[in-house]
């Protein structure tokens, strides 16, 4: 490479890190609403970036090295969203006060959590003391489709009230975890069993029947809560609940009302999926 094509390059560059420097100020101290890209527009972003270095030739990193930092931050990104489940597709902030040491910003911020969306607005003050800097969360306002229970309706409240977002990420997290957990083990069952699950509610419901085809008027109805509690603790609760034939139950009212109990201690026993699956094999073996 000649040295006139050489110094073409540094100056492009150069100018490329003042522009960059400018935008930086600008973004911080804009005062109007600002919308972010979401992860996928973020992830097509560093592809289209690294089409666009390749060939390119500056005085500090090779387009190799760069291209290999481009693509570890895409793998981190992909592992972040697939180990906390977490995948936000908005985000923007408004600045309605900024001081020497104090700053105030309203954030709206929406997102999935495995397959539960929701969505946050939030103001967000920040003050900076002595090299320190504070940050308090106020204005809290949280929209959750589960939130029609009323376990998740309680803690939603509390976190409002609160400002508490770390534990509402937190609790989301594993309670989506639960939730997703319960949606595979229904399908896990449903499509191995198909003659003796049914899902009334669908793979969203918290409850599965089983039958056995060849006895008629007898069922069990598995029901799945996951309860939320005001803390943020998650709780999976099971039961049992059979449906006989009034006159089986007449003669057998014992036996049947300990299936419950039974089912109770195979699950702390074997865990959900083999206590399922035992119960499924008792109800099938009178086939």
């Amino acid at each position: 490479m000649d040295e006139s094509a050489f110094q073409a390059y540094e100056n492009e560059i150069q100018a490329l890190e003042e522009e960059i420097r400018l935008l930086t100020e600008k973004y911080e101290d804009m005062q109007q609403e600002s919308t972010f890209f979401s992860d996928e527009e973020i992830l097509k972003a560093i592809k289209s970036l690294q089409g666009e270095t390749q060939g390119e030739t500056n005085g500090h990193e090779s387009p190799s090295d760069l291209i290999a930092q481009l693509e570890s931050l895409e793998t981190d990104l992909s592992f972040l969203m697939e180990f906390t489940g977490f995948h936000f597709t908005s985000h923007s902030k408004k600045t309605v006060e900024k001081t020497q040491n104090r700053t105030v910003q309203k954030h709206r911020l929406s997102g999935k959590c495995h397959s539960l969306p929701f969505q946050l607005e939030f103001q967000l003050l920040e003050m900076q003391n002595d090299q320190k800097v504070s940050a308090v969360v106020s204005d809290l306002s949280i929209i959750m489709e589960s939130r029609e229970d009323s376990n998740v309706s309680k803690f939603v409240s509390r976190t409002e009230e609160h400002g508490d977002l770390p534990t509402f990420f937190r609790s989301l997290s594993t309670y989506a975890e639960w939730y997703e957990h319960r949606r595979h083990t229904f399908l896990h069952f449903k499509a191995k069993y198909p003659d003796i699950v049914t899902l009334p509610e669908g793979l969203l419901g918290d409850f599965i029947i089983l039958r056995n085809p060849k006895v008629s008027g007898f069922e069990l109805m598995i029901v799945w809560k996951i309860h939320l509690d005001e803390e943020g603790t998650t709780t999976p609760v099971l039961d049992l609940l059979p449906k006989v034939p009034e006159q089986v139950l007449e003669q057998r009212m014992r036996s049947v009302g300990s299936i419950p109990g039974s089912f109770r201690s195979a699950l702390r026993l074997f865990g959900i999926e083999a206590a399922i699956e035992n119960l499924i094999h008792v109800l099938g073996s009178g086939q």
